[in-house]
């Protein structure tokens, strides 16, 4: 899945001296997704009509190396004490470990099926209509997840949330495992999904509210690369089991099955974390968000710290302060669109076809079922390779620029597994092909348009709409997400796979045409001055 962290743009400080800035997410974008993201800002920190909220400088004692973070509001500034290291950040980093095998359930979850297949479709009798209906029953239910996590975690808390998720995971997870037909396991891959959904709405925002300022980003991204990282567990995993077990037809129960360990491990490590400061302090809980605040920072450091959350408590009402009357002004539809129209044309790249259908592309292309599942592995390789790239390189070129150049990498990888398909001889040059060209797509997916779509969204709608525009936005990529993974089997066994992926060649040309023409440059810009560009523009 490209659900994947977004770093904050750089403050003019930073852009003068050419720092990296740190990798972060924001609250409200990550709430609706996986996949999900919108960065928490490290540096400057702008909220609509408001003076820089929040800036980092250097201790006085510059050979520490330590940052003081400043506070700043209309009325002066107060400054944070540094997160110096103790007890209190192994304990953080216990938390962190917990809450991610939940971004670990999400990458197994939906990369399982990938092996699973093959052994699936003898036991059960699939067609390749059926086929593409279990997978992509996942993602609808994902989509539901994440609105309905959404909401019960801001109701109920981001712990008892996840406990709730583990507890769902389990359950699909052993109903999947048990299903006699298709049919069954589609109503339990459908629970899955709510699961999945919901922990992508819901952990990102959990580890982003209980994280000091200065680690936010490193923590979140953790969950991120725990996501790509599951996948990849899951090609590896499936490998392994096919390769010892693959006459069993009744193998991929197994191979679902090993779900429930971390689903467990989850469940179990979560009774022992604490709930979310910030949650806390939005139902009026002080006192027991500055005892979770003392468990995770030094004494100083929490007392301190509680301004800033009440502070992000009120920015958090602000963002929901727009509504569907919005939609009435132009240049704010202009901006919903699109953000719409970049989550759908990211999932139209293909990606998840690969990650959902990798093994069956590769037998198609010519390899055994044996080579395929193993080379498969591949692909999970080069995605946690690919946003490790992206990771570093995001905030060090324009957003317009990256976009242009991923839409043009991923069309180009297309073209050429679709020249492959279509002009070598079946034989095993021409599978080789095929895998290292999908692979490339893979690694210049998952290092360019996976992490920069998310980014832009969290960067080009005002605060006011911006739980609802990201929304809308996030809603139409898990739908095009469900409507690929639909199709992409009844497709390719109808035309084939050259004609297939110049389908997706022709959508990478839309996709290039539509960055060129609509998507806006957010780089090193405030959000102000892109509300006041997008209003002179597109009033």
């Amino acid at each position: 899945m490209s659900q994947l962290p977004f770093p904050s743009p750089r403050t003019p400080r930073q852009e003068s001296r050419g720092d990296p800035i740190p990798i972060h997410r924001s609250i409200d974008a990550v709430r609706h997704r996986r996949p999900p993201h919108q960065h928490e800002r490290t540096g400057r920190r702008t909220v609509r009509g408001h003076r820089p909220v929040c800036d980092t400088a250097q201790d006085p004692a510059a050979s520490t190396g330590r940052t003081v973070m400043s506070l700043h509001t209309g009325a002066g500034a107060t400054e944070l004490p540094p997160d110096t290291r103790g007890p209190h950040s192994r304990r953080l980093g216990l938390i962190t470990v917990i809450a991610t095998f939940g971004g670990l359930l999400f990458g197994y979850d939906t990369g399982v099926i990938n092996g699973a297949l093959e052994p699936l479709t003898r036991d059960l009798a699939l067609t390749a209509f059926t086929e593409g209906f279990v997978v992509s029953i996942l993602i609808f239910g994902a989509a539901a997840g994440a609105f309905v996590g959404g909401a019960l975690s801001d109701r109920y808390g981001r712990r008892h949330n996840i406990l709730l998720l583990a507890i769902v995971f389990m359950v699909g997870t052993l109903g999947c495992v048990v299903a006699p037909n298709w049919e069954i396991l589609s109503v339990f891959r459908f629970v899955l999904g709510l699961a999945v959904g919901g922990a992508s709405a819901t952990v990102p925002v959990y580890l982003a509210e209980i994280s000091p300022a200065e680690r936010r980003g490193a923590l979140v991204t953790r969950n991120e690369v725990m996501i790509v990282s599951g996948q990849f567990a899951a090609f590896v995993i499936n490998a392994i089991i096919f390769n010892l077990w693959g006459d069993v037809d009744a193998i991929w129960r197994v191979m679902l099955l090993v779900a429930v360990l971390p689903a467990i491990a989850l469940f179990i490590g979560m009774l022992r974390m604490p709930e979310s400061p910030r949650w806390l302090v939005a139902q009026g809980r002080t006192d027991e968000a500055l005892a979770v605040l003392s468990q995770v920072r030094t004494p100083q450091r929490a007392e301190a710290e509680m301004a800033e959350v009440h502070r992000l408590a009120d920015e958090e009402r602000q963002s929901r302060t727009g509504g569907t009357v919005d939609l009435g002004v132009r240049w704010i539809r202009r901006l919903i669109v699109i953000g719409a129209l970049l989550g759908v044309f990211q999932q139209f790249s293909g990606i998840n076809s690969v990650m959902y259908y990798g093994t069956q592309l590769l037998g198609q292309a010519g390899f055994s079922a044996n080579a395929a599942i193993i080379f498969n592995t591949l692909n999970g390789l080069f995605s946690v390779l690919g946003i490790t790239v992206g990771i570093l390189i995001i905030n060090r070129i324009d957003r317009r620029t990256m976009l242009l150049a991923g839409f043009a990498l991923t069309t180009t990888m297309h073209l050429l597994v679709g020249l492959s398909a279509f002009l070598l001889p079946d034989g095993p040059v021409k599978a080789y092909f095929i895998l290292v060209f999908i692979v490339l797509f893979v690694f210049c997916m998952q290092g360019t348009l996976g992490p920069l779509t998310w980014l832009i969204l969290s960067e080009i709608f005002p605060l006011r709409i911006r739980s609802m525009a990201i929304g809308i936005s996030v809603l139409a990529l898990w739908l095009a997400n469900a409507l690929v993974a639909l199709v992409f089997p009844p497709v390719v066994e109808g035309i084939g796979i050259a004609s297939t992926f110049f389908i997706f060649v022709v959508l990478g040309l839309a996709a290039l045409a539509f960055v060129h023409t609509m998507v806006p440059e957010t780089r090193g810009r405030s959000l102000e001055q892109l509300e006041a560009e997008f209003r002179e523009r597109y009033s």
